[in-house]
């Protein structure tokens, strides 16, 4: 615990729980990302689901595909639609908006309606809301809370996936083990308990102040000053210095602000950004992390076989896993390693699992019997393996590493671009998964290991180092491995080729 005591100094400590409050709550759209995730994998294999649609095994992959894809789709047209909405009402409100717009959704999803088009028209719905809270929840985050455990903080946001994952696959599993399988409370209550999550996420909002940065970006000062003060709780000198770097950070920024067009985002230091938040939550999805999340009972059906109820249980411990590793992440790791070694010896790890299962899986398929093979228990050590080196590197990091690269100028389209990449091939993933697993076999997991190794090679040779900077620090950091500052990179190249700054300014 040392590691973590160490990154509050100089924080009071009603500061750093109003810090971690604000963390907690804004992160319950993690959560209700997470639970969304998990259940419908589960859902999507129960036969009073298929009953209440309508719908049987010839259908069976084409209703898994849309089920999840669709609501990636809707998530992807909010990344873009959310961007004026916060700009213009700031990130409280954003947030509870796209909170009662998922609550909308999930009320049609729960219906039986036995229309697969109703059940297809709240996934979008609810897609919405969650693609919006997803863009603004990490930009609130970084925006509010102090350097010292931005990172940390900012990993909450998978932490709270990672948990809203775990409750769903218990949900999935308790429901089938209480609830004959043609009871439509099988799948109702799973599904049902979203409006619960989005509720809590909406209502949350309304304990919590705007940022005060974005207070500070339309003029109100004294608001963003009361805002500070308050999730600080402190207004001592170190604050005020604070608040004095925020308003010249974004002074600095509305000056040059001024005549913006969607076209900068491609154009010189920001095309490098925007192309690195672009990567980074790509590379997020190839792992095949999400996949897995998404379709568990299916890829553990692929491993072990089809016994009873086995694949809900396996999966249910499989996001038991997952919130550990990403517990003891967030606790001691997240700003204590840099960013970097982080996310190319996770990805190394992951395609050493992913290849290693595939061997196994090549070599000794699944029984069709119930019986237990040695071959079956490696394949799943092998992919809890996986899961914890996910939740150590390119689970919770991307998040935090996004909302770090943009300046204040286009932080809100930066990582709308960012975000939207997630949900684009989230949404490529989930549709074309249900399809590998049946067609491909093992070879889904080897392609899941080649798509890591390339992602290691990007982290090491592409992406800069933000552990420990302020968001203003950082602005002015190159986006290249070195994380010099442009003006020390250009006296370096200056010097190695024999110029000097005085000969360049004449």
């Amino acid at each position: 615990m040392a590691g973590f005591f160490a990154s509050t100094t100089g924080m009071t400590r009603m500061g750093m729980l109003r810090a971690y409050w604000l963390g907690m709550v804004v992160c319950i759209g993690g959560f209700l990302f997470g639970y969304d995730s998990g259940i419908i994998g589960g859902v999507l294999t129960m036969t009073s689901f298929e009953k209440d649609f309508r719908y049987g095994a010839t259908d069976r992959t084409t209703v898994s595909s849309l089920a999840v894809s669709l609501q990636q789709l809707g998530a992807f047209v909010a990344c873009f639609a959310i961007w004026p909405v916060t700009h213009r009402f700031g990130r409280k409100w954003a947030i509870a908006t796209c909170a009662f717009i998922f609550c909308i959704g999930a009320a049609i999803e729960t219906g039986n309606t036995h229309s697969r088009a109703a059940f297809y028209v709240g996934r979008v719905i609810a897609g919405l809301g969650l693609g919006g809270s997803s863009v603004v929840v990490p930009m609130f985050s970084s925006e509010m809370t102090p350097r010292q455990i931005r990172g940390q903080i900012g990993s909450f946001y998978q932490l709270m996936y990672t948990l809203g994952i775990f409750t769903s696959y218990w949900i999935d599993w308790g429901v089938a083990q209480n609830y004959t399988k043609n009871d439509s409370r099988m799948w109702q209550i799973p599904v049902g308990l979203q409006l619960l999550w989005a509720g809590l996420l909406g209502l949350g909002m309304f304990t919590l102040k705007e940022s005060a940065r974005w207070l500070t970006a339309v003029g109100r000062h004294e608001e963003a000053w009361e805002s500070l003060k308050w999730i600080r709780a402190d207004d001592g000198l170190l604050i005020q210095a604070e608040m004095e770097e925020i308003r010249a950070g974004v002074e600095m920024e509305a000056h040059a602000r001024e005549g913006f067009r969607i076209t900068e985002m491609v154009q010189g230091d920001n095309l490098r950004r925007t192309l690195t938040a672009s990567a980074v939550f790509t590379a997020q999805q190839a792992t095949g992390a999400t996949a897995f999340a998404y379709y568990g009972p299916q890829y553990f059906k692929l491993m072990v076989g089809n016994k009873g109820n086995s694949d809900l249980l396996l999966t249910a411990i499989f996001g038991a896993i997952k919130v550990a590793a990403c517990s003891l992440f967030v606790l001691f790791v997240a700003d204590t390693v840099g960013r970097r070694k982080i996310l190319t010896c996770g990805a190394l790890f992951m395609a050493a699992c992913q290849i290693s299962t595939a061997a196994v899986l090549r070599s000794h398929p699944a029984p069709v019997s119930a019986q237990v093979t040695s071959s079956g228990i490696a394949t799943i050590a092998l992919i809890y393996l996986f899961v914890i080196a996910y939740n150590f590197s390119w689970g919770p990091l991307p998040w935090p590493y996004v909302s770090e690269l943009f300046p204040t100028r286009i932080r809100e389209p930066g990582i709308a671009v960012g975000v939207a990449s997630q949900w684009l091939f989230n949404f490529v993933f989930s549709l074309s998964t249900p399809y590998m697993i049946t067609n491909m076999g093992w070879g889904t997991f080897l392609l899941w290991g080649i798509f890591d190794i390339c992602i290691a090679a990007f982290a090491w040779f592409v992406l800069t180092e933000t552990q420990g900077k302020s968001l203003e620090e950082i602005t002015n950091v190159s986006s290249t491995p070195s994380g010099k500052p442009f003006m020390e990179e250009e006296y370096e190249h200056e010097r190695r080729s024999g110029k000097t700054p005085e000969v360049e300014m004449k």
